[in-house]
Formats: structure tokens, C-alpha cells, sequence
């Protein structure tokens, strides 16, 4: 079987590269599996303290694999639950940054919303284009675009197919960060190297925060964080921070 998910490692970052540049990156059911399987191979390796996936530069993903797909009826769909994958993707608990150039779009668009960061390339571009071969998002597509960009936005980009330029996406609140076509690995990787310095439970415990707002109302999301924030003073990593910062000196976090 081809290795349609390429792994390796950057000190505490560890990096899942999508491999199959004669598709554009289209997410075969393969492609997927591999996916999942390195994506959780990462979040159960104590060295790794922050994942980034990325793809190619003319395509982070192009979408589906439409081949999978031409034939499926109603009942296979179900029976193949091919979307429990992607749950699985959102149960990760550390830290997922894409980097992302050039298409993102259909699936493509939904597993760059499904990490926790998007590192644009100037020439990258986000859709929904699932409306112009008979179907709808259902990756999460209509839920977390609606959530990043808003109803109107994300009405304009599911109902008529259009794509979003990379600067539309910052604007709109889609990316973190917009950089050049030639940088926007490297950039990717340096902000992964900066969050990997960071106390790493932290990390984790901060990303379920921050992920816990988009589910919840308010007053459960203020809850649900004062636990969480509570929870982090039974670390090492808490006690260490905060007397580095009083001694004026770095910190030397362990994940304890």
C-alpha cells in the first residue's frame, strides 16, 4: 500500500505530510485511514508536543475523492460511516497546525476548519464547492465554516460554490496568519517549534478550552475554563512557569 501520509519529526513537533500530489491530495478512504493512524500515533508519543499537517504547494487538498464516492447509495454511506474518521480527528488533544497552500477545498477545506490553527500561503484558497456535483458538506462543513466566517459568508460560500482567497479568509476570521507562497512551511513549523516551548498539558488543556467555546454557552464555557485553570495549578509545569517569572530566567517545562 502506498504511503499516502508521510510522518517525521521536529523536535517535540511532530509533521504529517499528505502524499498523493498526482490527486491534488484528494482524501481517499486510504488516504483518511493513514491519516487517523498518524494523527493518533502523535497524540499517544510523549516527545511530541504539537502536530503539523500539511500538504503540497499547489494543494493542501482538493478535496474528495470523488472516485469513492460516484457510486455510494444512501445505505453504503451509512454502512461505511466514513465520518467516524474525522470524529476521531477531533478528539486529538494536542495542538494540530495546517499549513496550507494553494486548494483547500470540499474535504480539504474541512480538514484544514477540523485542525486548530490554519498557516495560509498567499495563494491558498478555501470552498465548498460540493453544491456543483449534486451534494453538501458533510465533513463539518456547514457546521465550522458557519462558526469561523459567519452565516452570510458561509451561505455565499456553500450555496454558490465560490472560493475564498487567503486574504478573504484572514478578513472573514478563517486563518491565523497569511505569508508568502515561499515561506509558509517554514513559518508553520516555526510557530510549531514556539508552541512546542510551552508547558504541554497546558497546551492540551488550553486547545479543550478554547475548542469547549464553540459547543457551549456561555456561562458552561466560563465554568467548563475555571476548572480547567484550576486543574493546571496541580502541575510541575505551573510551578516552574511562575518561578522562572519571578527569577527572571526561562522556563524548563517537563509535561508534569
Amino acid at each position: 500500500m502506498a504511503n499516502e501520509i508521510l510522518t517525521s519529526t521536529d523536535g517535540h513537533v511532530g509533521i504529517a505530510t499528505l502524499n498523493r500530489p498526482d490527486k491534488l491530495n484528494a482524501l481517499s478512504m486510504e488516504l483518511m485511514k493513514q491519516l487517523v493512524a498518524a494523527l493518533e500515533a502523535f497524540d499517544q508519543d510523549d516527545n511530541i508536543y504539537v502536530i503539523l499537517l500539511t500538504g503540497s504547494e499547489r494543494a493542501f487538498a482538493a478535496g474528495a475523492d470523488i472516485g469513492d464516492m460516484a457510486e455510494a447509495t444512501a445505505v453504503s454511506q451509512v454502512k461505511g460511516n466514513q465520518f467516524a474518521r474525522w470524529e476521531r480527528i477531533g478528539k486529538i488533544s494536542k495542538p494540530i497546525v495546517a499549513a496550507v497552500s494553494g486548494f483547500a477545498l470540499g474535504g480539504g477545506c474541512e480538514l484544514a476548519m477540523s485542525c486548530d490553527m490554519i498557516i495560509a500561503s498567499e495563494t491558498a484558497q478555501f470552498g465548498q464547492p460540493e453544491i456543483n456535483i449534486g451534494v453538501m458538506p458533510g465533513a463539518g462543513g456547514t457546521q465550522r465554516l458557519t462558526r469561523a466566517v459567519g452565516k452570510a459568508t458561509a451561505m455565499d460560500v456553500i450555496l454558490t460554490g465560490r472560493f475564498l482567497t487567503a486574504r478573504e479568509a484572514l478578513a472573514f476570521g478563517l486563518v491565523s496568519r497569511v505569508v508568502p507562497k515561499e515561506h509558509f512551511y517554514n513559518e508553520a513549523l516555526r510557530i510549531c517549534r514556539e508552541m512546542a516551548t510551552k508547558p504541554p498539558l497546558a497546551l492540551r488543556i488550553a486547545k479543550d478550552s478554547v475548542r469547549k467555546a464553540h459547543e457551549t454557552a456561555l456561562s458552561e464555557g466560563l465554568e467548563y475554563e475555571r476548572k480547567l485553570f484550576y486543574l493546571l495549578f496541580a502541575t510541575e509545569d505551573q510551578k516552574e512557569g511562575m518561578r522562572a517569572f519571578l527569577e527572571k530566567r526561562p522556563p524548563h517545562f517537563k509535561g508534569v
